[in-house]
């Protein structure tokens, strides 16, 4: 497809995104909702139709230009057509769900399987763009920002996805008056004879080590098969932390800048150590560092503007080592070996079969 065909599919995805984050800020801050016919529901359905019609439109298209079967899809587009119809079916499964069972309003909706049902065909479609760019052969090895903006955001609207469904180990979600009261002690009791007076260290760790993975491992990923143009994980941190905003209501405003500085770090990162599939050690660098960084920015960052630093040390200097380590491992496991650009030689065994 032409770049300007994935840009128009990235804008269109945006409309469905925004609109899942507006009914996942009502399903969380509205406690009597009682229909499934609501204005969020709307926009949300709505930025389904567009994204679909885009897509069914593009198939059409190439069937009118004389493309038959699957030759009619554009490449990287076939996921997300097939994604249309099983998205309205689940759909109305939700809306059956809803009219007999009623409207989830805590944490039982991220396990509702009609939910889960739309989530994953959301995703399908959301990140046509990704696959489009993937194999295009006019993106090269070092795309430009534009050039590579649409895959950018269609990752980033289906990374808001999953941090969505894991809500409830989101740490982008704390205020820094909690970060800060959590690494303050190494329990959630207020002391004797008292109950608990906010989220433990146990929880907020264990929160980081969810986030430091959901965010980071689409990251990877991408810098694994591009040399990401500045500005990149800036943009892709910017739109994850709306989803937590949303939920809640951007009362942690300071924590979700937090990332969004850490996005630009990891942009001077990568254009310090241009790390690739094909250079495994600063790739590797590049994974631990960029993890540790954005980290110990949430720490800082939530001590800054939470009341000062915890009173527990070893919590709050360990934790951005662990996220640092964690980031490493992912980077070993996502590039285990340099990929060479190069075709690989046949063994002599092949040869003489050949």
């Amino acid at each position: 497809m032409s770049p300007r065909t994935d840009q128009v599919m990235a804008l269109l995805g945006i409309w469905f995104g925004v609109g899942l984050m507006i009914d996942a800020w009502a399903h969380t801050n509205l406690t009597e909702l009682e229909t499934f016919f609501t204005p969020w529901h709307a926009v949300f359905y709505s930025g389904f139709a567009v994204v679909s019609g885009w897509i069914i439109w593009q198939v059409w298209r190439n069937v009118r230009a004389g493309r038959q079967g699957l030759a009619a899809v554009p490449n990287g587009y076939l996921a997300g057509l097939v994604a249309i119809p099983a998205f309205a079916a689940f759909g109305f499964a939700d809306m059956m769900w809803h009219t007999i069972l009623g409207i989830e309003t805590t944490i039982n909706i991220l396990f509702s399987p009609s939910h889960l049902g739309l989530i994953v065909t959301m995703m399908l479609i959301i990140t046509t763009p990704v696959r489009s760019a993937w194999n295009a052969p006019d993106i090269g090895a070092r795309p430009s920002l534009g050039r590579l903006l649409p895959a950018l955001v269609g990752l980033a609207f289906a990374t808001t996805l999953v941090s969505l469904f894991l809500s409830y180990g989101d740490a982008m979600q704390y205020r820094p008056e909690s970060i800060v009261q959590a690494f303050s002690m190494l329990d959630d009791s207020g002391g004797p004879g008292r109950g608990p007076v906010g989220p433990g260290a146990d929880r907020v760790a264990v929160a980081m080590v969810v986030t430091n993975v959901v965010m980071f491992s689409p990251v990877l990923l991408l810098v694994r098969r591009w040399l990401l143009p500045f500005g990149s994980v800036t943009v892709m941190y910017a739109i994850m932390v709306l989803m937590p905003g949303a939920q809640t209501q951007f009362r942690n405003v300071p924590i979700l800048l937090s990332f969004v500085v850490a996005g630009l770090v990891s942009d001077l990162l990568i254009r310090w150590l241009r790390p690739s599939g094909e250079r495994r050690a600063a790739y590797w660098a590049f994974a631990g560092l960029s993890a540790f960084a954005t980290w110990s920015l949430y720490i800082g960052v939530a001590s800054a503007t939470g009341g000062g630093l915890p009173a527990v040390p070893e919590l709050w200097t360990g934790a951005p080592v662990i996220a640092g380590l964690i980031g490493l491992a992912l980077g070993a496991l996502l590039l285990p070996n340099a990929v060479t650009s190069e075709p690989a030689r046949p063994r002599a065994a092949d040869a003489e079969r050949a």
